[in-house]
């Protein structure tokens, strides 16, 4: 599955963002989504399964329960795909910056005139 045929659906986005902020047990995600999105166990446990072979999440057993971690790997593919189209906007934030510069610059020169 393409990264952004995972990144598709909303619990999946969801959940690596859950996943983000650090390891979770299953049933933390199954309750944050569950409580998100009214969704049930069973279907969390599917998206869940989705991350986990598509390489987004790694699991691994502690005694009776599962943790879940991030696995950046994927994102790269889609860095890759965004940098073709990052000039597009680099050149325009680049010129917000300058703007922003200038007025804070204008802003100091008229406070100090003023004193």
């Amino acid at each position: 599955m393409h990264a952004f045929d995972v990144l598709g659906d909303p619990v999946r986005r969801r959940i690596i963002e859950l996943l983000a902020d650090g390891e979770l047990t299953s049933g933390s995600v199954v309750t944050a989504i569950g409580a998100e999105f009214g969704i049930s166990q069973s279907a969390v446990s599917q998206h869940l399964a989705v991350l986990r072979e598509s390489g987004f999440a790694t699991v691994r057993r502690a005694g009776a329960r599962r943790i879940y971690a991030l696995d950046t790997t994927p994102l790269s593919e889609i860095d890759r795909w965004i940098d073709r189209f990052r000039h597009l906007w680099s050149q325009k934030l680049d010129a917000l910056h300058t703007e922003i510069v200038r007025g804070r610059r204008a802003r100091r020169d008229e406070d100090g005139d003023s004193s």
